[in-house]
C-alpha cells in the first residue's frame, strides 16, 4: 500500500537547505553542499540555502519565513542537535511543528548505532515534522550523519511525505 502511495508523489520537490553554524560559510560547508548535491542527484530543486547561527530566535525567525514561503515545499536543517550548550536547533523549532513524526529520529538514531556510531547516537536530537504543510528535517551536521540521513531516510520518502502534507489542501 505505501509503495502505492509514493507513485502518487510528485517527481521532484522544492527545498530549502538551512545550516546552524557559528563557524561555517558558505565555502566550507561541506554538509550543506552535500545535502545540495544529494538532492540535485535525486532531481529535487534547492530553492533557498543559507547559514544562519547557533541563534534559536535567529533560527526561529527564518523558518516562519521560509514555511510562508510557496517555492518551498521541504526544510532540511543541519547542525545544532547535540546537547552542547550552543545546539539550540531543536528548541528554536520544535515548538513550531504541526505534528512531529518521532520516527524520524528514532530511525536514524538506530541505524547510527548500527553502521557505525554506536551508543553515541543516543546524542542526538535529530527530529522531523511539519509546519504550515511544510515537511522539515533537523539533523546533525557532519557529513557522514547528512549523508546517512539523506540516503537512507530523507531521499526515499521526502517526495511521499510532501505529498502527503498537501494531498488534502485546496
Amino acid at each position: 500500500m505505501h509503495e502505492e502511495h509514493k507513485t502518487l508523489a510528485p517527481n521532484f520537490i522544492n527545498c530549502a537547505v538551512l545550516t546552524i553554524s557559528d563557524t561555517r560559510n558558505k565555502q566550507n560547508d561541506k554538509s550543506g553542499k552535500l545535502i545540495i548535491d544529494l538532492l540535485n542527484n535525486d532531481k529535487h530543486e534547492v530553492t533557498c540555502y543559507e547559514i544562519v547561527p547557533d541563534d534559536a530566535e535567529v533560527i526561529k525567525a527564518t523558518m516562519k519565513l521560509l514555511v510562508k514561503n510557496q517555492s518551498v515545499d521541504a526544510i532540511i536543517l543541519n547542525g545544532g542537535t547535540g546537547i552542547a550548550a550552543r545546539d539550540v536547533t531543536i528548541e528554536a523549532v520544535q515548538p513550531l511543528f504541526a505534528k512531529e513524526l518521532p520516527g524520524f529520529g528514532e530511525l536514524f538514531r538506530m541505524i547510527s548505532y548500527e553502521e557505525d556510531i554506536g551508543s553515541a547516537s543516543m546524542l542526538s536530537r535529530a527530529t522531523c515534522g511539519s509546519i504550515n504543510h511544510r515537511l522539515v528535517f533537523i539533523i546533525p551536521g557532519s557529513t557522514g550523519a547528512v549523508r546517512l540521513a539523506m540516503e537512507k531516510l530523507i531521499l526515499p520518502e521526502i517526495a511521499h511525505g510532501v505529498h502527503e502534507l498537501k494531498k488534502d489542501l485546496s
